[in-house]
């Protein structure tokens, strides 16, 4: 892996949800940010937030429901506003295209498990594991994670030791949940990886 960066790739195509906005600067460059609804075989919609840099939506300028295809990888960061989730996470677009195809959301990781997985069953009797792994990026930063499996692949991720380098195949998706704040109840999104397939790395 060329200079400790890990496998991260991510490939969704789905619809524009909302024009995109606004979200940063950094380095002189303007960041924008919207939402792509991308269907799963279950007709459950991830909603999935897109970040991209100005430059890349002058060449290809995207609208509210415009299909299109993200190649790119997934990106983390801390929130410390105090607002909302405290792990933002988004796709960083490498790649943008308007295309009307199939819908996709496909991700490949490899990263080191860096704290013990969570193994649960739900009341129904499912098996899950959480697990939360690091995905190293160029220049000594890294990207952290969170991903759940089921079933028997929840047995395998559990055994998993905290350093573990892993290689994980599933899908990025949204999932919402109610959190009280105070006398209030707020509605929330948070991102996870759904994992498909796991490999040891040797």
């Amino acid at each position: 892996m060329e200079n400790g960066r890990m496998e991260n790739a991510l490939t969704l195509h789905g619809r524009v949800a909302e024009q995109p906005r606004v979200s940063h600067q950094n380095h002189g460059q303007t960041f924008y940010v919207f939402p792509l609804a991308v269907c799963r075989l279950s007709g459950v919609e991830d909603r999935i937030n897109v970040l991209a840099p100005q430059q890349m939506l002058d060449l290809c300028n995207v609208a509210e429901g415009d299909e299109v295809t993200v190649e790119g990888e997934v990106r983390s960061f801390n929130n410390r506003s105090g607002q909302g989730s405290r792990l933002v996470i988004t796709a960083y677009a490498r790649r943008l295209v308007r295309e009307q195809t199939e819908d996709e959301n496909r991700l490949n990781l490899t990263g080191v498990l860096c704290k013990p997985p969570v193994f649960r069953r739900t009341p129904l009797g499912r098996d899950i594991c959480d697990m939360m792994l690091a995905v190293n990026r160029r220049y000594g930063r890294a990207d952290y994670l969170p991903c759940i499996s089921w079933g028997t692949l929840a047995h395998r991720c559990a055994a998993l030791d905290v350093g573990e380098t892993v290689r994980l195949g599933g899908r990025l998706q949204s999932r919402t949940y109610t959190k009280r704040v105070g006398e209030n109840e707020e509605l929330r999104t948070a991102f996870e990886v759904s994992v498909m397939t796991m490999e040891d790395e040797e």
